[in-house]
């Protein structure tokens, strides 16, 4: 949904809903693929939201923040698993999944288009 580094804090709440392929610090954009979800949908989440700071604070609350291991797609498993509406984008160090159209309002628009047709 954003544009930033992807918060140890926001993966924490998406991993309930599917496995993450990306690490914590990950720069990501808008309609970058972040992770596979345990249903049949695509969602959008916010994989960049931070933790609210306040004053107050339990003692090595913020040290319990651990999450599962991210699944890594070699250039071949990429492949394999993008759908028709994802592209793979290569470059010399990575290799990253996103939406052939990035803007989320766009995907929608085009999502009930294809519905009709």
């Amino acid at each position: 949904m954003n544009s930033g580094k992807a918060t140890t804090y926001a993966m924490m709440g998406i991993e309930s809903r599917g496995t993450l392929v990306i690490d914590p610090g990950t720069e990501v954009y808008e309609g970058m693929i972040v992770g596979e979800n345990n249903r049949e949908n695509d969602i959008t989440v916010n994989i960049t939201k931070g933790k609210n700071l306040t004053n107050v604070r339990a003692a090595g609350s913020d040290d319990m923040a651990r999450i599962k291991t991210p699944t890594h797609f070699s250039l071949e498993e990429s492949l394999e698993f993008i759908n028709e509406d994802e592209l793979c984008e290569i470059t010399p160090n990575f290799v990253r999944l996103r939406k052939r159209l990035l803007n989320t309002s766009e995907r929608e628009k085009d999502a009930k288009r294809r519905k009709h047709n």
